[in-house]
């Protein structure tokens, strides 16, 4: 008896170890960061072979004392320590581990992190003298995980795609930005896991920070966070918004995250410079598709930002008709919300963007796409500021140069044509309706009382008397003139003297008004009873030329006075121009392992010659994980094509996206990808 009871206690003479990598990171979907070392995801069972140098492996005799650690400070009742011994079988709801391979001398121990375990980088020790490293990530293919996404097809575009595209333009003309998030590419992932360790919480309190890490809502507001570095905290990017970007790059010449990743981590995690809202939210998706959170960038047209938090955005403008409007890029993350009442999992919005403080550091979110529909705005975190954006009331106020106002009649409404890529397709999702009942709607209505706030369709008008719209012409291209027209009506049974002031100005997507680009004040606009007048402005290329931010934006703004009533209504409306496309070829057989050359061409529509022009490629599995620029020797007269050969070899089979930039001193950056499907 004696003996057996020694016999129980005896322990493994364990001699060498294999991680095995490459089975355990296929298994787990992180096989695409490399299989040199373990990455696993928790609440799932991965596998270590440990060859004995004596004895064996005996059933129900053999102990192996096993612990697990993370962070700096680990202890068990935090949950960045676990200690367990071997069960008869895994345990997917705790820490467990146990044998899965008949006795001998080679034992095939499976290992299960808790499906709540904190992720980041672990040290695993057996029977206290044999360690070794491997990195937890949160496990959306796992039931009992926060994050878990019950769809295939969802999970390859929200956690696995390592490219995407990301909505830009206008309201009335949405376009297609391509971005690349790379978010296996090498050093992105240990940067991803940097950024949580340089976030102020951790250097006050690591083992509490490290702790926080098994809930997927903490990790959200670090990440919205440490993105921006307004906090002064090692963010990673600092915003700028103004014309010129000394001391750093226009935003517009980034094509993806991975460069402004190894970029901040490269320099003692100085701020990349510069980031605005779209930068921003794409590199927020690159790090939560890296730590396992699903992802996806949002375009919200005509954003508001509510400073007072009364649901009312007052813009005032003066007789000239100026004005400002915003777009904005936002994240959602999926995720469970046990911390709020049952019905507002999935979906939930935050925002990388530093705009406003909550809890005293620029973040936001997350807050449930759910209670923003419903008007919860009780709900964590930041629900009235997300509310805001999507539904706020937009009041304009004409300031008359005698200093009296008044109230315009405008249709123009808040939070339009919310977008996001479509699943395994490159097309626009519109996911408005996640956001927000219909206008006019009675649950609109009820969702305006539910926030304290009265409902729009209390403020709407009677059909005003006088009425204005904006029309474009066709083909407005970079490098033409073109007309625009306002179209006056007089609904009334009387005449009207009117006062018609028709403005355009260069805007960058976040409503920062620059320069004007073509003007009318027409005095004596005459309208009979039911009549109608189409007044045309020019917009004259060698006036906007030189006027036009990179977003390639002019707002149009027309605005009708009635000099018998000083009754105002205006109408607004933002144009895209059009950069010409590059035209992009694959030469070559798509295989993996064999170079290609893309052949990009691109023909100049400027009147005028264009100057320092040169071609850069980048994309996930194509280009190694950097970019590959070509210069062009000589500037690009009228009219005629720039047009290079750059060569690259791909890595994986697949379909992969190619990110084509066009950067020269007149066009700025044009942007155009191809689809490429790469051959075993």
């Amino acid at each position: 008896a004696q003996r057996s009871l020694s016999y129980v206690h005896s322990a493994l003479d364990i001699g060498t170890w294999d991680l095995a990598c490459q089975f355990n990171n296929t298994d787990h979907h992180t096989e695409l960061n490399g299989t040199d070392r373990l990455i696993v995801r928790r609440g799932q069972a991965f596998t270590i072979n440990l060859y004995l140098n004596s004895g064996s492996y005996q059933p129900g005799y053999s102990q192996l004392h096993i612990t697990a650690e993370t962070g700096p400070q680990p202890e068990e009742q935090y949950g960045t320590r676990a200690v367990l011994g071997l069960s008869d079988e895994i345990d997917d709801t705790r820490w467990s581990a146990a044998v899965s391979s008949p006795s001998g001398d080679t034992v095939c121990l499976s290992v299960c992190a808790a499906p709540d375990a904190p992720i980041g980088r672990y040290v695993l020790t057996l029977d206290g003298h044999i360690q070794f490293d491997f990195i937890l990530l949160f496990n959306p293919w796992c039931p009992r995980d926060v994050v878990y996404m019950d769809c295939e097809e969802k999970l390859a575009e929200y956690v696995l795609a390592q490219d995407g595209i990301i909505f830009r333009g206008d309201v009335e003309y949405p376009v297609p930005l391509a971005w690349y998030f790379g978010q296996f590419e090498e050093g992105i992932l240990d940067a991803c896991l940097r950024i949580l360790d340089m976030n102020p919480k951790h250097s006050r309190n690591p083992g509490k920070d490290c702790s926080g890490r098994r809930n997927v809502i903490y990790v959200t507001r670090v990440l919205s966070a440490m993105i921006n570095s307004n906090d002064r905290d090692y963010g990673v990017l600092e915003g700028c918004w103004k014309d010129t970007f000394e001391g750093g790059v226009s935003p517009m010449s980034w094509r993806g995250s991975v460069q402004i990743l190894r970029t901040w981590s490269s320099t003692s995690c100085l701020p990349v410079r510069y980031g605005q809202c779209w930068v921003f939210a794409a590199v927020a998706c690159t790090v939560s598709r890296a730590l396992g959170i699903p992802c996806r960038v949002v375009t919200n047209f005509y954003s508001a930002h509510d400073t007072n938090s009364n649901l009312v955005i007052e813009r005032y403008l003066n007789e000239k008709g100026e004005i400002d409007s915003t777009h904005i890029w936002t994240l959602t993350s999926w995720m469970t919300r046990p911390d709020l009442p049952p019905g507002f999992d999935g979906w939930q919005a935050s925002d990388p963007t530093p705009q406003e403080k909550s809890e005293g550091v620029f973040c936001c979110g997350p807050v449930p796409l759910r209670a923003i529909k419903e008007g919860e705005l009780t709900f964590k975190y930041d629900a009235p500021f997300v509310f805001a954006e999507v539904n706020a009331d937009l009041v304009h106020i004409l300031k008359y140069n005698d200093g009296s106002t008044r109230k315009i009649v405008n249709e123009q409404k808040v939070g339009q044509k919310i977008s996001t890529k479509s699943v395994g397709r490159d097309a626009r999702e519109d996911i408005t309706h996640l956001y927000k009942y219909p206008e006019g709607s009675v649950e609109e209505r009820q969702v305006f009382e539910k926030a304290n706030h009265q409902s729009k369709l209390h403020q709407q008008q009677a059909k005003p008397g006088l009425q204005i719209t904006i029309k474009l012409s066709t083909g407005i291209r970079k490098g033409c003139d073109f007309d625009v027209f306002a179209i006056v009506t007089n609904n009334t049974e009387e005449d009207k003297k009117c006062r018609l002031v028709f403005a355009s100005r260069a805007v960058s997507y976040n409503g920062v008004i620059g320069r004007e680009c073509g003007f009318k004040d027409l005095l004596n606009v005459e309208l009979a009873p039911g009549g109608e007048r189409k007044v045309p402005l020019r917009l004259n290329y060698s006036q906007y030329c030189n006027n036009l931010t990179e977003d390639n934006l002019i707002r149009l703004g027309a605005l009708l006075i009635d000099y018998s009533t000083k009754e105002a209504v205006m109408a607004m409306r933002d144009i895209v121009l059009d950069d010409p496309e590059i035209k992009i070829r694959i030469l070559g057989e798509p295989k993996e392992k064999r170079k290609l050359a893309a052949e990009l061409t691109l023909q100049n529509p400027l009147p005028e010659t264009l100057q320092g022009c040169c071609f850069t490629i980048e994309g996930a599995n194509l280009t190694g994980g950097s970019s590959i620029t070509e210069k062009l020797e000589s500037p690009i007269e009228p009219g005629q094509e720039a047009k290079v050969k750059i060569y690259f070899t791909p890595t994986q089979s697949g379909l992969c996206k190619l990110v084509v930039d066009f950067d020269s001193d007149k066009l700025g950056h044009v942007r155009g990808y191809k689809n490429v499907i790469i051959g075993k």
